[in-house]
C-alpha cells in the first residue's frame, strides 16, 4: 500500500493534483480543501489511500491521516465507495461526520451529493459504533493530528460566515496555523478568537 506521497507539486486540477516523486509524476485524486492547500512548484505531502480494482489503479490523497482513515471507514459501509466517501469528505470534516454519524444526524449527511435518506440511514447504522465519537475525534486532534483540530473547523466557519470564500478560508487558517502550533507546544488549547483574528489580519493584508 502506498501510505504517503510527498514531493512537488507539479500540476493541480479540479478533482487532483500530481505530485513529482523520484521523477515520477503522481495523480491523486483529493476533495477541494485539499488541493486548496496545495501550491504548483512547492513541496507537499499527502496521506494517501491506495484503490484497487480489476481494470484500474487509483490514488487518493488526503491533508491528514485522520482524513485518510476516515475515507477508508466510509468505504466499510454498504453503497459507499471510493467517489462518494470523497464527496463526503469534501462537504464534511471528519470531525463532523463524526458528529452526524454519532447524532443521526440524516439531514448532514444527505447534504453530500449522492447520498439519500436511505443511503443516510444505512451509513449512521453500519459506522455509528466504528467511526469514532466526536469528543474522542476532539482529544485526537487537540493531542497531535492538527488537521483536524477543532480550533480549524472553527475558525473556518467563521471566516465562511463572514463572507469569504472556502478558498480564502482555507488559506487563512494554513497561515495561522503556527500560532496553533505554539499553543500546543506549551499544552494549551488553541484560542480561538485570538486565531480568528489573525485569520482576518492574513486576510486583508493581502
Amino acid at each position: 500500500m502506498i501510505a504517503s506521497v510527498a514531493g512537488r507539486v507539479a500540476a493541480v486540477a479540479p478533482d487532483g493534483a500530481v505530485i513529482e516523486v523520484g521523477g515520477v509524476g503522481i495523480l491523486t485524486h483529493c476533495t477541494p480543501g485539499t488541493l486548496a492547500r496545495l501550491k504548483v512548484g512547492e513541496e507537499a505531502r499527502l496521506a494517501t489511500s491506495l484503490v484497487v480494482r480489476e481494470e484500474s489503479l487509483t490514488l487518493y490523497g488526503f491533508a491528514t491521516d485522520d482524513e485518510r482513515a476516515v475515507f477508508e471507514l466510509l468505504q466499510s459501509a454498504s453503497g459507499v465507495g471510493p467517489k462518494l466517501a470523497l464527496a463526503m469528505l469534501a462537504v464534511h470534516t471528519p470531525h463532523a461526520l463524526r458528529v452526524a454519524v454519532a447524532a443521526a444526524d440524516l439531514k448532514a449527511l444527505t447534504k453530500v451529493p449522492g447520498i439519500g435518506q436511505k443511503g443516510a440511514q444505512r451509513i449512521v447504522l453500519e459506522l455509528k459504533d466504528r467511526l469514532g465519537t466526536p469528543a474522542t475525534a476532539v482529544d485526537a486532534a487537540l493531542n497531535g493530528d492538527r488537521g483536524t483540530a477543532l480550533w480549524r473547523e472553527q475558525v473556518h466557519s467563521g471566516l465562511v460566515g463572514l463572507g469569504y470564500s472556502a478558498k480564502d478560508a482555507d488559506e487563512a487558517v494554513a497561515a495561522v496555523e503556527h500560532e496553533a502550533d505554539a499553543d500546543l507546544v506549551v499544552g494549551r488549547s488553541p484560542q480561538v478568537a485570538a486565531l480568528l483574528k489573525a485569520a482576518l489580519r492574513s486576510l486583508s493584508a493581502r
